[in-house]
């Protein structure tokens, strides 16, 4: 294998059906190691160089991303695509050990990511001049809790106008159905029938192109801004609401993990909050002095 790099991105698209943008991730962090061992003047071919990693070059990298001021979460995700491409060297004969799994990562503080109250996502969906498309995208974020990356990849044929869900291609090209409500359905059939019934995706930006996640982006940006919130709003922020307001209801936990696409609760659980006011309308219920004084 003259090409250990392009064979494990091959691999990841191919086998793992990863995503562009996945493939592009791993090609910049895998890339900048590359560029670390060429600074610490190891020789010989890409195959060889590798063979030379061990535990303490690995550890030498991390210190570096450490010394420009990286986030341990982004020092963590490079840490994570080593460990991925040594462990696929492995596998192909190319290494006899993958000395990055040797190499402990950054400690992860539980950061509690952003989400927005009822009141606020609700003046989102109304802030300023609206236009159909920008309705029908916000509207379905909050009601799916899908990616930005699966949103702009659904096509018309992926919807199902009467019983309000949409297949949904999600990491590792695994599919799931994703449901919506009332008014979400509102806003997307006030959109497609100002379109008119087609094939292909099913938001569609200049030129008819599919359009792009940095559109999406921009969107959920512009509209928090024109709603007056303040804080930092992105389409995850929608992906964390859905999952946060259905657990507020009652919902189950089990069954928000089918609808986020996760394939382990865990991650379900990070993605997800528990209000005030949920803790203390199951504190009323389920403590026998909750609501008696005694006298």
């Amino acid at each position: 294998m003259t090409d250990p790099l392009g064979a494990f991105l091959r691999y990841l698209e191919v086998e793992k059906h990863a995503s562009r943008h996945t493939l592009r991730s791993y090609r910049t962090d895998l890339q900048q190691f590359l560029n670390f061992l060429g600074e610490t003047e190891r020789q010989g071919s890409l195959r060889e160089r590798l063979a030379s990693v061990d535990a303490r070059a690995v550890r030498a990298y991390l210190a570096r991303l450490h010394g420009r001021g990286l986030e341990p979460v982004s020092v963590a995700r490079k840490l994570a695509a080593l460990r991925s491409w040594l462990r696929f060297c492995v596998r192909r004969g190319l290494l006899e050990r993958n000395a990055a799994a040797e190499v402990r990562g950054p400690r992860l503080g539980r950061k509690l990511v952003s989400f927005l109250p009822i009141d606020e996502a609700t003046d989102l969906m109304k802030a300023g001049d609206l236009g159909v498309r920008e309705r029908a995208i916000l509207e379905l974020l909050w009601a799916t809790g899908l990616r930005v990356s699966e949103l702009v990849g659904l096509d018309l044929d992926d919807v199902e106008r009467g019983e309000r869900k949409v297949r949904v291609r999600g990491k590792g090209g695994k599919e799931r159905i994703a449901l919506y409500g009332a008014e979400a359905a509102a806003a997307l059939d006030r959109y497609l029938n100002g379109r008119g019934v087609g094939r292909g995706p099913l938001f569609m930006g200049r030129g008819g192109r599919r359009l792009g996640v940095r559109s999406v982006f921009e969107i959920v940006r512009r509209r928090a801004r024109a709603a007056g919130i303040t804080r930092r709003v992105s389409p995850h922020t929608l992906r964390h609401t859905f999952a946060t307001h259905l657990l507020d209801a009652g919902a189950d936990l089990r069954m928000i993990q089918e609808l986020l696409g996760h394939s382990r609760l865990s991650t379900t659980q990070r993605y997800t909050h528990v209000s005030a006011a949920q803790l203390m309308r199951v504190y009323d219920r389920a403590h026998p002095r909750a609501r008696t004084i005694s006298r």
